[in-house]
C-alpha cells in the first residue's frame, strides 16, 4: 500500500473528533481504563472504549476510525468480537515530515 498523500493526512485531521481520538490513543493509559482483552499500548484501544468516551454512536466512531486508518494514522487489530486501534507512530512522523517539506518548514 502506498503512503497516503499530505491532503489525505490533513483531511483526516480536519475533524475535531478525529483529532481528539488520535490524541487519546497516542497516550491511551492517560485516557482509558485497562481492558479485559488486549493491552492498551500493544494491542490498541477497543472501539467500545473510544465510543463511550467520545459520546457518539459506534457506526460514527467506526467511520472516523476508517478515515484515520485510510490516512495511515492508525492501525486496527481484531481481538474476539472487538476491533482495537492504535496509532501508527512511524506513519504519523512520515506524514508530518512530508507536510513540513511541502510547505517549506
Amino acid at each position: 500500500m502506498s503512503e497516503p498523500s499530505t491532503t489525505t493526512f490533513l483531511k483526516a485531521l480536519s475533524n475535531e473528533k478525529r483529532m481528539q481520538i488520535l490524541e487519546w490513543i497516542l497516550t491511551p493509559r492517560d485516557y482509558f481504563p485497562e481492558q479485559v482483552d488486549g493491552d492498551l499500548v500493544d494491542d490498541g484501544v477497543c472501539i467500545k472504549f473510544i465510543t463511550d468516551k467520545i459520546g457518539l454512536q459506534q457506526p460514527t466512531v467506526t467511520s472516523h476510525m476508517t478515515i484515520l486508518a485510510a490516512a495511515g494514522l492508525v492501525t486496527s487489530n481484531q481481538i474476539k468480537n472487538w476491533v482495537f486501534y492504535k496509532p501508527d507512530r512511524d506513519a504519523i512522523q512520515k506524514a508530518m515530515s512530508a507536510f513540513q517539506a511541502r510547505i517549506g518548514v
